[in-house]
């Protein structure tokens, strides 16, 4: 998988990618991650991307002829399986859409900041757009970390127990099950001793059962 992610500011993007799984990912080559500076791509002297909204008001909007000219350029090289802007308004980020989107190929993330982009990149230029919560963050770098996280780490040989993925949180539509490790027995805060029988199918059955228990407690609506 390829992913270009369009930034104004892609120095916030240096700290995620360079770290655990997705450092990992990376270096053994099954993933590669690219973050273009969007002022590349700008052609007055001083490199602006951002102007004033016509019509008044609050705030600054991204223009869309460098957006524009960086993605013809990206897309002048590759094919893209979508080209993404990370948006509050856009589709939420599920566990099921990371599940899709990790057998993608080739992908482009354009990261907002300001008041958002021109609309006619929305019309025009993007294939889909993802939320990852219903709020507001300052730009769209942290949101495409969040995005990236989720996919990658689905790909096969990213993680060391490709099983484990398997029994992540939502998965199922379940929350995971409480997870316990040494010791056994601490200041008298013991682990059930169900998951020190060695009987791995009453483990299992203990396992689904909890997990069903913490879900209709927090998140109901997922049983629906």
């Amino acid at each position: 998988m390829r992913i270009d992610i369009i930034s104004v500011v892609p120095g916030l993007l240096e700290s995620p990618f360079g770290y655990s799984i997705l450092k990992r990912a990376i270096d053994k080559k099954i993933v590669e991650v690219q973050v273009i500076n969007l002022r590349d791509y700008a052609e007055n002297k001083h490199k602006t991307v951002d102007d004033y909204p016509y019509g008044g008001g609050a705030g600054m909007v991204m223009m869309i002829e460098p957006i524009d000219r960086c993605i013809t350029a990206l897309k002048a090289r590759r094919t893209y399986d979508d080209v993404i802007y990370l948006s509050p308004d856009g589709e939420m980020l599920t566990q099921g859409l990371a599940n899709r989107m990790s057998s993608a190929k080739n992908l482009i993330l354009l990261c907002g900041h300001y008041k958002g982009v021109d609309e006619r990149v929305r019309q025009h230029l993007i294939t889909r757009e993802i939320s990852i919560g219903d709020y507001v963050l300052s730009g769209g770098e942290l949101a495409a970390a969040v995005l990236c996280d989720s996919i990658i780490r689905l790909i096969p040989g990213v993680l060391s127990d490709e099983t484990s993925a398997l029994s992540d949180s939502f998965q199922d539509n379940l929350i995971a099950p409480p997870a316990y490790t040494r010791p056994a027995d601490y200041n008298g805060l013991k682990v059930p001793d169900i998951l020190l029988s060695g009987n791995t199918p009453e483990v299992e059955k203990w396992r689904h059962e909890r997990s069903l228990e913490r879900t209709r407690e927090r998140r109901p609506d997922l049983l629906k």
